[in-house]
């Protein structure tokens, strides 16, 4: 038997944030989960195993293993899930990679940073605090602007309309790309390629 000298056995966390049921599930607060989905999909890796606080599935990027979490506890209690699937598969805060929305982003891009503050994220709060540390990756899908006359907390868990969903769609499969590339290159090569092509779209626009 031929044994591969090539596999990384230090595990990813990949982390989407989201609001559990199906009240919010097409919602621009979900997009963490929504690129989850499409990476479960492309690797066959079903996130339906019940721990942690949340939903999981493991498996293989590549030579890379893999543990997708769907944190259950709603957005605002989200790091309590992270912390438990983090110790559990004693992942280094390195390789807990969080996917989540960002209103200061215009919808379809996507932003990618090694470690940091939480802004005003709840969820990212959550996961900051319960983490103890902001050195960990994350991936932030644009879901701006804010529409004229709306309220952030209604926004977020509004359904996202139509005419925003293909929009919407191409974030979310640029921020999947942007998952399988940090895994199999790590993260400093998808960092500077999704936020250069970023920085070229706003040229194209201009």
């Amino acid at each position: 038997m031929r044994i591969n000298n090539n596999l990384d056995e230090t595990p990813w966390l990949i982390v989407g944030l989201g609001n559990p049921g199906s009240k919010y599930e097409r919602t621009w607060h979900n997009v963490g989960f929504m690129t989850l989905e499409i990476l479960s999909q492309r690797h066959k890796i079903p996130i339906n195993k019940i721990k942690f606080k949340g939903l999981y599935g493991r498996g293989r990027i590549n030579d890379s293993i893999v543990i997708f979490l769907k944190p259950t506890t709603y957005m605002n209690l989200s790091g309590e899930s992270v912390r438990e699937a983090a110790s559990y598969f004693r992942v280094p805060s390195e390789r807990v990679l969080i996917i989540y929305d960002d209103l200061d982003i215009e919808t379809g891009l996507v932003r990618i940073r090694q470690r940091g503050g939480p802004g005003t994220h709840n969820g990212m709060k959550s996961v900051v605090s319960c983490l103890a540390t902001e050195d960990f990756p994350r991936i932030r899908v644009g879901i701006g602007p804010l529409p004229d006359r709306w309220q952030l907390v209604d926004y977020v868990l509004s359904e996202i309309p139509d005419e925003r969903k293909q929009n919407c769609y191409d974030g979310l499969t640029t921020a999947a790309d942007a998952v399988e590339l940090a895994v199999r290159k790590g993260i400093d090569l998808a960092m500077n390629r999704c936020n250069i092509r970023k920085k070229q779209k706003q040229e194209d626009d201009k």
